[in-house]
């Protein structure tokens, strides 16, 4: 019994922990932006890579996609290494006004997709 009723907590744990994470409503979709300029840090683990980019107007988190999607796409962490010049494209965060979710960057001239 005990083992049953772990499993049904799990099994409505892991729905909203989902739906937590995965609040794009916070980006204006309807206004994309690119900002580009020199990655100053970059953090590659899940649930997302980030890097900061240090554009002409002020630095920018940018938010990438899942480590394992990077992988798949060719763009391992040597790819957005700290010192590579970047170009991302995607939506600025309605929440925080120096953050954003990048649907594409270029970087060395090849371009990876990541949604």
């Amino acid at each position: 019994m005990h083992k049953k009723l772990a499993l049904i907590g799990l099994g409505l744990a892991v729905p909203t922990a989902v739906l937590a994470h995965h609040g794009w409503g916070g980006y204006d979709a309807a206004h994309p932006i690119t900002v580009a300029g020199p990655i100053e840090t970059l953090k590659y683990e899940n649930p997302h890579a980030l890097i900061t980019v240090k554009a002409p107007d002020k630095v920018w988190t940018v938010t990438l996609a899942p480590t394992s999607r990077m992988q798949s796409r060719g763009a391992p962490p040597e790819f957005v290494a700290v010192g590579k010049v970047v170009s991302a494209y995607g939506y600025a965060s309605t929440v925080d006004k120096d953050e954003m979710r990048a649907e594409r960057i270029t970087i060395d001239g090849k371009t990876v997709e990541l949604r």
